[in-house]
């Protein structure tokens, strides 16, 4: 992002005041306000920036309202597994095994406990699979392996 879409507002309310100072020297130079009395001209300046601040307190506060709109395909079909995704990531059947567990939202205490084995031994197996799969995240993994089509 530039500076100036950064800045915009900032930029813009510069700009007017700049333009005010230059009409109120220029209406000075034209002695059309030089007769009247300096409370006048000091009344006229206090309106204008008074003016200028409810409108930005106006436009700071109004609340930028973005709507993103997420797509992500569902495959809902039934489910085949892809056996020569799973040959190319060489994964065990214990680490496939784990990986449908993760896709079934079990921790990984969970996971240990329903195949009786302990919280390191699914750990270990939960990094040889990231590492595997090259992800970084369980979420990852889970979505790599539907898209891939090696879970449900």
């Amino acid at each position: 992002m530039s500076l100036l879409t950064k800045n915009k507002q900032i930029i813009l309310y510069g700009l007017v005041l700049a333009v005010f100072a230059f009409i109120l020297r220029w209406i000075e130079i034209r002695f059309l306000l030089a007769d009247e009395d300096e409370d006048t001209y000091i009344g006229f300046i206090a309106i204008i920036f008074t003016a200028l601040g409810i409108w930005l307190a106006i436009k700071l506060r109004k609340p930028v309202l973005k709507t993103v709109v997420v797509e992500k395909a569902i495959y809902r079909q039934d489910f085949v597994l892809n056996h020569v995704a799973l040959k190319r990531l060489n994964l065990s059947k214990r680490e496939l095994e784990v990986l449908e567990l993760m896709a079934q939202g079990l921790s990984n205490q969970e996971i240990a406990d329903k195949l009786f084995v302990s919280l390191n031994t699914i750990k270990t197996h939960s990094a040889q699979l990231f590492e595997k799969m090259e992800v970084k995240r369980r979420t990852q993994a889970i979505d790599m392996g539907k898209k891939m089509g090696i879970i449900p």
